[in-house]
């Protein structure tokens, strides 16, 4: 009968672990200053979380989110997060004005136009945030496609960052789900 589907359906067990776990964690991540949260469109997702995250505040003096998406229509929901945690009364104050969002475009013509790689190349990155990649105070997160993942661990280690782990933190990590 429904209600036998129901009442079984009712005690499934749903284990949580005390603590996260994966590649885009705190824990993977040496003390510095700045986080640098690197994304595509979908890619943002787990920076969701992560810029909600009180600890992210504690641990950074600032946190520069940034989504790379065909068209403006598709960095939406990068702003709606931002918007969402200015809007709310007690993240607000934790956040403050440590958090900036940087979306850019790379098919519609924008005045931020251009793949977040080549914008760390040619010094816009720089310009936008105040300096360029720093081993000594970034630290940076990375989610995307496999080619975007590829070309943004270059950069990371051709400035002299060392990839991290849950077991040897290091000055940046990638998202592993999609990676060979």
């Amino acid at each position: 009968s429904l209600c036998d589907l129901c009442s079984d359906l009712l005690w499934d067990e749903v284990l949580i672990r005390p603590k996260p776990v994966g590649t885009l964690v705190h824990d993977a991540l040496v003390a510095g200053k700045r986080l640098i949260l690197f994304s595509t469109g979908t890619g943002i997702a787990p920076f969701a979380s992560t810029i909600r995250d009180p600890e992210t505040y504690e641990k950074f003096d600032e946190v520069i989110l940034t989504q790379t998406c065909r068209d403006e229509k598709e960095l939406d929901y990068g702003k709606a997060l931002i918007t969402e945690i200015a809007n709310d009364e007690l993240l607000s104050e934790v956040v403050g004005d440590k958090l900036t969002f940087i979306g850019t475009t790379t098919r519609e013509e924008t005045e931020t136009m251009g793949r977040m790689t080549d914008w760390l190349r040619d010094g816009r990155f720089a310009a936008a945030t105040g300096a360029k990649l720093s081993p000594e105070t970034d630290r940076v997160m990375i989610c995307g496609s496999m080619a975007m993942l590829k070309e943004h661990k270059q950069i990371c280690e051709d400035a002299g960052m060392i990839e991290g782990s849950n077991s040897e933190p290091g000055q940046f990590v990638i998202e592993k789900a999609f990676v060979d």
